[in-house]
């Protein structure tokens, strides 16, 4: 039942899947449905992540982690220069793992969204 999460969210990789579907294997397909378009509207896309803290390396530092959620941080990075750059340099190499993190977040918060929505 949930082997469409593969077509219904867009460029996901494998990670991603493995983990949706474990989430979302008691769903409907109905819930399903909502749950993926729900899910499409607040992920984060690891390409998005890499091109904000490529930003955060040249404009503003702390872009990628405001992207993220991570609020505190994105302020320590932006008065602190990203911590020296290095912080900056750790998160382009860790890009996916902050998208990833981020979604596995908004997948468990849309997950009861969607079931609560079809109740």
């Amino acid at each position: 039942m949930n082997d469409d999460l593969i077509f219904l969210v867009p460029g996901i990789d494998m990670d991603e899947l493995n983990y949706l579907k474990s989430l979302t294997k008691d769903l409907t397909p109905e819930q399903l449905k909502t749950f993926a378009m729900l899910y499409n509207t607040e992920r984060r896309k690891p390409d998005h992540i890499l091109i904000g803290g490529l930003l955060g390396l040249v404009v503003v530092a702390g872009v990628q982690r405001f992207m993220v959620n991570q609020i505190g941080m994105g302020i320590l990075y932006f008065f602190t220069a990203g911590l020296c750059f290095i912080g900056t340099i750790i998160d382009l190499i860790n890009y996916k793992k902050l998208a990833f993190e981020f979604n596995q977040q908004v997948a468990s918060k849309v997950v009861r969204a969607s079931v609560n929505l079809s109740d």
